[in-house]
Parts: structure tokens; sequence; C-alpha cells
């Protein structure tokens, strides 16, 4: 599956208040999500000592979809499909690489 066909199939589950102009929802999902995500690492540490199983994976994996269809919704609210935003992330990471500006802090650098 491609960006476009999974942010497609993503939309047709998108049920939320003014979907179409509604940028809150889905940047608060993604925030949640992404905490998730966070929480699970650090359970992961305090529980098992940081060792990784195929549990721990595979339920992390399942929120890490859901960062996505967030990131998905998110970048469909803003008019953007997910490849664009993939290409345009991979096209700035590439100019701080040649310009050896990839370590370091800034958005413009």
């Amino acid at each position: 599956m491609d960006f476009k066909e999974y942010q497609e199939k993503a939309d047709l589950t998108a049920i939320y208040p003014d979907k179409g102009t509604n940028l809150t929802y889905p940047t608060l999902g993604l925030c949640g999500e992404t905490g998730e995500i966070a929480e699970k690492l650090k359970k992961l540490y305090r529980d098992k000592g940081g060792v990784i199983d195929d549990k721990w994976r595979e339920e992390t994996t399942k929120e890490l979809g859901d960062v996505l269809w967030y990131l998905a919704a998110l970048s469909r609210e803003l008019g953007y499909d997910l490849e664009y935003v993939a290409q345009t992330n991979i096209d700035k990471l590439q100019s701080r690489k040649e310009r050896g500006t990839i370590q370091g802090s800034g958005d413009n650098r």
C-alpha cells in the first residue's frame, strides 16, 4: 500500500466534528497517540529493563498506525496528501545533509 491509498482508506474512517475544516481534532489525536508510544517506551524500561519482545513490538506497531492515521487526517485538513508531506520532508533532510546542517537546531537551518 502506498501513502495515497492509505490516506484514502483512512479518510473513510475519519468521523469527527467539522471534518474538512478542523485542525484541532487530528492535531490533538496525533499528540495523544504519540504520547501513548512514549508511555509504552517508558514502561518498557521500567518493567522490562528495556528488553523488547514480540508482544511489545506488536502493540507499539498498532500505536504507530494510530499516529499515521492522525497524520493522514491532519495532512488532509491542510490540503496535502501524505506523499507530498513525505517528499517535502525527504527534500528538507537531503538539503540539510548536503549543507552539513542535519545536526543542530532551528527549523530553517
